[in-house]
C-alpha cells in the first residue's frame, strides 16, 4: 500500500530514494523544469556538461536514471522529459513513465512542474497511472515492487485548491485503475453475470460516509418482461445470460442531471458472423464502455460533485451457439422499434439501444454513450484516439472536457446521408447494419441517435484507445486503458457548475 504526500520541501534536501525532475527540450540545450531548480542549483556548472554526456534532450518518453554522488540528498535523480513546454498533460505523462523507471524504490519524490491545481493533480494521477500493474493471475505478485511512499512536491501544497487536486488525481487514478481490472480480466472470469456482481460489489466496497451510489441489476427474466429486446438477442446465443446494470447518484441540490451509458459485451466472437480468430483474445475489451461509464460514476460521486448522475451498463456475451441471433431475424428493442439484423458483429449498437431508451426516461439534461463500437473509428483516427459523434454542443463540450483530463478524442460527422442507410429495410423500422464499408462509425452513431429522444446526446467511440496491444507510453500501460473515464468525470464537473 502506498501512502501520498503533498509538501512544499526542496527536492535537493528531501530524503527518498529517487528524486524525478523533469527536463525541458526548448532552446538551445535541454534545462530542468520548474520543480527542480533546487536540484539544478546543487549541480551547479555540472549540470550541463552531465546532461549532455548522458544524452538527455527532454523529448517526451525519455527517461535516465543518474547516480547523485551525494550531490544531493537522494541516491539517484530521475530525469523524465516533458518536451519543449510544460503542460498538464506532459506532465501526466512524463510521470508515468518515471513511475516505471523506479519500480523498485521504496521511497519517490516527485519535482516535477507543480505549481498549480491542474499540474498537481496531473502528477498524481499520472505517476499513479504509469506504476499500474495487472498481477491477480501471476504466480508472483509484482505489487510488492510499489513505492510505500511517494510525495508529491509543490511550492503551492498549503493551497486549499492544490490539495483538493491532488486528492482528486488519486480518485481519478483509482477508477481509471478499476477500469483497467475489469478490461483485463479474462472473459472465462468476467461473464455478464459475474461483471454484473463485481460492480455490485465495488458500489458496496465504498467506504464508510461516502456519497450513496444505489445500483440495481435486471437479469434476463427482468429484461424479458421489459421487452430490452436488444440485449437479449445478443446474449441469447450464450449460456450465461444477459445483464443490465443502473446506477444512480443523486446528491441534495444537484440541478443538472447526467446519463451515462456504457457497451458491456464481455466477450465478442462476432456471433454468427464470426470474427477472424487472429486477436480475437482481444475481444475481452468489448466491455470497456461499461467498465468505463461506472467507475466514472463512482468517481463523480466519491468527489462529492453537485450532479445527479443516473449510469446504464448492458452486459452480454456475444457468441455462436444454436439459439444464437441469425442475420435476417428482426428484433424489437425496448420502446418499439423493430431492427432487422444484417450483421451479427455490430451487436454493441443493439445493447446500447435498449439501455440509451431507459436513459431517456429519466430525462437527463444530457446522455453520453462510450463504446468500443466500430473497427471504421480505429481505421479513421488511429489506435490512440476516440470518435466523438452527436449535437454539436454536446460534442464540443466534451472535447473541452477530453483536453482538461489530458485524453484525444477527435469530432466525427453524422452526415445526413446515414439516415436514408439506417432505414433501408424493407421489413423494419431500421436496418441494424449494412455492410457498406464506407463510413461504417457514422452509421452507428446514426443508428444510436434514433433511441435518444431527440435529447441533447454525444457518443463516444472508444474501439482504438481502450486497449493498448503494444507497450507501455506515458500513463497508459499495455491492455486496458481506462480510457474516457476521467473524460466523463471532467464533463460532469463541468456540468456540474451550469446553471
Amino acid at each position: 500500500m502506498t501512502t501520498w504526500t503533498l509538501r512544499s520541501a526542496s527536492p535537493a534536501k528531501t530524503r527518498c530514494d529517487a528524486v524525478v525532475v523533469g527536463v525541458l527540450s526548448g532552446g538551445s540545450r535541454p534545462t530542468l523544469a520548474p520543480g527542480g531548480d533546487d536540484v539544478a542549483a546543487a549541480y551547479g556548472r555540472r549540470l550541463a556538461p552531465l546532461l549532455a554526456t548522458l544524452g538527455v534532450t527532454g523529448k517526451p518518453g525519455e527517461v535516465v536514471k543518474v547516480p547523485t554522488s551525494k550531490t544531493i540528498s537522494s541516491p539517484v535523480l530521475v530525469l523524465v522529459g516533458l518536451g519543449s513546454e510544460v503542460t498538464a498533460t506532459g506532465v501526466r505523462r512524463a510521470a508515468g513513465a518515471a513511475a516505471r523507471a523506479v519500480s523498485n524504490a521504496a521511497s519517490v519524490a516527485l519535482a516535477l512542474p507543480a505549481d498549480s491545481a491542474p499540474l498537481v493533480r496531473a502528477v498524481a494521477e499520472g505517476y499513479a497511472l504509469g506504476g499500474y500493474t495487472f498481477t491477480t493471475y501471476k504466480k508472483s505478485s509484482a505489487a510488492a515492487k510499489v513505492p510505500g511512499e511517494v510525495v508529491v512536491l509543490s511550492p503551492a501544497a498549503r493551497k486549499k485548491d492544490v490539495v483538493a487536486a491532488f486528492e482528486t488525481g488519486q480518485v481519478l487514478a483509482a477508477a481509471v485503475s478499476l477500469t483497467r481490472d475489469w478490461v483485463n480480466t479474462p472473459p472465462n472470469d468476467l461473464r455478464p453475470p459475474s461483471f454484473a456482481e463485481a460492480v455490485v460489489t465495488a458500489v458496496k466496497a465504498r467506504p464508510r460516509g461516502s456519497a450513496k451510489v444505489k445500483v440495481e441489476v435486471l437479469d434476463e427474466t427482468r429484461l424479458a418482461e421489459l421487452g430490452c429486446g436488444g440485449i437479449l438477442s445478443v446474449g441469447q446465443g450464450s449460456d450465461a445470460p444477459p445483464r443490465l446494470v443502473e446506477l444512480r447518484y443523486e446528491p441534495k441540490g444537484a440541478t443538472q442531471h447526467l446519463a451515462l451509458v456504457g457497451k458491456g459485451i464481455t466477450f465478442d466472437t462476432g456471433g454468427l458472423s464470426i470474427k477472424p480468430a487472429a486477436n480475437m483474445h482481444e475481444m475481452k475489451s468489448d466491455m470497456a464502455g461499461a467498465a468505463a461509464v461506472v467507475a466514472a460514476t463512482l468517481a463523480i460521486a466519491d468527489l462529492g460533485l453537485p450532479i445527479r448522475v443516473t449510469a446504464y451498463a448492458s452486459m452480454a456475451e456475444n457468441m455462436v451457439g444454436a439459439a444464437a441471433t441469425r442475420p435476417g431475424d428482426v428484433v424489437t428493442m425496448y420502446g418499439g422499434t423493430t431492427v432487422e439484423i444484417l450483421n451479427t458483429d455490430a451487436e454493441g449498437r443493439m445493447v446500447l439501444g435498449d439501455a440509451l431508451v431507459r436513459a431517456t426516461e429519466q430525462e437527463p439534461d444530457v446522455i453520453l454513450d462510450v463504446a468500443t463500437l466500430t473497427g471504421h473509428m480505429v481505421v479513421a483516427l488511429g489506435d490512440r484516439v476516440g470518435g466523438v459523434l452527436g449535437d454539436p454542443g454536446v460534442v464540443d463540450a466534451v472535447l473541452a472536457a477530453a483536453d482538461a483530463a489530458g485524453e484525444d478524442h477527435w469530432p466525427m460527422p453524422i452526415p445526413e446521408a446515414m439516415e436514408e442507410r439506417i432505414r433501408s429495410s424493407k421489413i423494419a423500422d431500421l436496418a441494424q447494419h449494412d455492410w457498406i464499408r464506407w463510413g461504417g462509425g457514422l452509421y452507428a452513431a446514426a443508428f444510436l441517435r434514433e433511441f435518444t429522444a431527440g435529447l441533447p446526446w454525444a457518443h463516444l467511440d472508444i474501439a482504438g484507445p481502450s486497449y493498448n496491444s503494444g507497450g507501455p507510453h506515458g500513463h497508459v500501460t499495455s491492455g486496458g486503458t481506462g480510457v474516457a473515464v476521467t473524460t466523463l468525470v471532467e464533463f460532469a464537473r463541468t456540468l456540474s457548475t451550469t446553471s
